[in-house]
């Protein structure tokens, strides 16, 4: 029996472009001490840098199911890692105690930047990858302020700012029923002073359940920007016959956006839940319901950036109840049986959704307004 599972997706470049690939890597060990679950990632990670010549890890994600016992363990075993390394207590809802994404990239190294980012240069570009950003402070609201605004000051001291150059992000929030309003009343804050208007835009992003080992950070940030981007390479999703704006119901954060390069087209979909126009939850309490009109919401996303499913390189989905795997591992299964995902115990910011989603698309294109990525 193998040690792991593995499903990779990728993306050919031509030209001058770099090639990438996702890929979701889970153990097939349940009932195994968490250190030989972690080690047979690693070892099913190092098999698949082994057969991809030249490909490297830019951005890897640990999805934990005890922080407190098994961060530690992560980070010493990944010390020496040359990228953005994410650890985020969510647990795997196949029984197993560890799981990872990662995003690999072709004959790119990165360099350490400090405060958690590390950056890759390419051609025109910087990608700027930025793990476990944290604030002290005694409320979701203050850390999440500090947070964001320590984050822009070092954009900042790289020429860029949160809303030129922020692609996405990530706010994971422990006990999200009591701290994401902080996190909400934050962001508002922040983008305000920032020019990020509901008339300008927002930064796709995901804001679900999730924490660190240390108790006293009640948000953990990731964000993923990019350096060398051009007045209108990023155009932001809304698909309104199945969503309504954020801004609605007082968040600030933008459906999806698409980002053209020369050669592709990148789509991040922020995360998305069974919502129509208006703003309302649907489906209340079926799972089944819930999931098909999230696939749905997601689908008219992709839609609207020229993509489809068949585009996407990976899903993370989340659930609020564990109750709730089989039903939606099975939906998966029977539509996605290629695709990279992976399915995680994290509550969602209204307690109304019980299933969550965001996910990655890419697609070829020859766009002569921008050099290739």
């Amino acid at each position: 029996m193998e040690k792991a599972d593995v499903r990779v997706k990728c993306f050919a470049a031509s030209g001058a472009g770099v090639s990438e690939c996702h890929a979701i890597i889970r153990s097939c060990k349940p009932g195994t001490s968490f250190k030989e679950q972690l080690d047979s990632l690693s070892d099913a990670l190092n098999s698949l840098l082994d057969s991809m010549p030249g490909f490297t890890p830019v951005f890897e994600r640990f999805f934990l199911s005890d922080s407190a016992t098994q961060q530690s363990v992560v980070e010493a075993a990944f010390d020496n890692r040359h990228c953005a390394v994410s650890v985020v207590e969510q647990p795997p809802l196949d029984g197993t105690k560890v799981a990872m994404w990662v995003w690999l990239q072709r004959n790119i190294s990165c360099q350490f930047l400090g405060k958690g980012m590390f950056c890759l240069s390419h051609g025109r570009y910087t990608q700027l990858f930025s793990a476990g950003v944290t604030a002290k402070g005694l409320s979701s609201r203050v850390q999440t302020r500090e947070a964001l605004v320590a984050y822009g000051e070092k954009l900042g001291e790289l020429g860029c700012t949160l809303a030129d150059n922020c692609v996405r992000t990530w706010f994971f929030v422990q006990n999200i029923d009591v701290n994401y309003k902080g996190v909400v009343y934050a962001r508002n804050e922040v983008f305000n002073a920032q020019g990020l208007t509901n008339d300008t835009h927002f930064i796709a992003s995901t804001g679900i359940g999730g924490r660190v080992a240390d108790p006293g950070y009640f948000v953990d940030m990731d964000a993923y920007s990019v350096k060398g981007l051009a007045p209108g390479q990023m155009t932001y999703l809304y698909a309104p016959t199945h969503l309504n704006r954020t801004s609605d119901y007082g968040v600030s954060f933008e459906r999806g956006v698409r980002v053209d390069y020369g050669d592709r087209r990148h789509v991040i979909i922020s995360g998305t839940a069974s919502i129509d126009n208006k703003g309302r939850v649907v489906y209340a309490g079926d799972i089944r319901l819930q999931t098909e009109r999230m696939l749905d919401n997601v689908a008219a996303l992709l839609d609207e950036a020229g993509c489809n499913y068949e585009d996407t390189m990976h899903l993370i989905v989340y659930l609020r109840d564990i109750a709730d795997y089989r039903t939606v591992t099975e939906m998966l299964e029977a539509r996605f049986p290629k695709t990279p995902y992976v399915v995680l115990l994290a509550p969602i910011c209204r307690p109304g959704w019980l299933v969550e989603m965001e996910c990655m698309a890419v697609k070829s294109q020859n766009d002569p307004r921008f050099p290739s990525f």
